[in-house]
């Protein structure tokens, strides 16, 4: 199967960089591209993608609106992609904003090519392609913007989980990986995939990302603590 992609980027050359890389893949294709958000949007509904590689910064409609449309279904016309968001991190407050508007994971623009292609890959499979270390930096970035407190013991949301899905989640939520989660509970690493595969379905989420984002704004796992 070739994974259809679109490049939105405000920058011809960095367009033209990841261009280059995917073409030479055989399962992979770039689509369609765009220079902002509002041309994405437009593109997208003509033309049939399944991976969007997204900045963040752009005029006009930028890539945290754009990302919020297409992962509500209201833009992107049959089979709504995935995205995939490109940032430079450290320079960028708005990567947070754009994991909570619906998108996969993210990367940054330096990304070595052989981690943006199995990025994409793994997007497109359904899985989320931001990793335990990454999440947690991204969280320590921005707690400005996360609730220092819990509004209740246990907010609604997490009464749907057990309370060993809960300390799960919580371990998701402080970066861990699951083999790191099986070894401090003591479990092995498939029973932690299935409460995982359960904390997503009750939660009605669609990968980790969402789920940590979840776990802060819940006050289940709070920012620096």
């Amino acid at each position: 199967m070739t994974i259809r992609v679109m490049l939105v980027d405000d920058q011809a050359l960095l367009r033209t960089g990841f261009r280059m890389v995917l073409t030479a893949q055989q399962d992979m294709e770039v689509a369609a591209e765009a220079s902002d958000g509002a041309e994405a949007l437009a593109v997208l509904r003509e033309t049939p993608v399944d991976v969007v590689l997204m900045d963040v910064r752009m005029p006009n409609v930028d890539g945290v609106e754009a990302t919020r449309r297409i992962c509500e279904g209201g833009e992107g016309g049959p089979g709504k992609p995935k995205v995939l968001i490109l940032t430079t991190f450290d320079l960028d407050e708005y990567a947070f904003s754009a994991l909570k508007a619906g998108a996969s994971g993210f990367m940054l623009k330096d990304v070595p090519p052989g981690d943006l292609l199995a990025a994409i890959r793994a997007v497109h499979s359904g899985d989320a392609v931001v990793a335990p270390s990454t999440t947690r930096r991204l969280i320590d970035r921005f707690s400005s913007v996360l609730p220092a407190t819990a509004s209740e013991p246990v907010a609604k949301e997490l009464r749907r989980l057990t309370e060993r899905e809960r300390e799960v989640l919580t371990l998701i939520a402080q970066g861990l990986s699951n083999g790191e989660i099986a070894a401090q509970l003591v479990l092995s690493e498939a029973t932690v995939k299935t409460h995982v595969g359960r904390i997503l379905a009750k939660l009605e989420l669609r990968d980790r990302v969402q789920a940590v984002v979840l776990a802060y704004e819940t006050g289940l796992v709070r920012a620096g603590g």
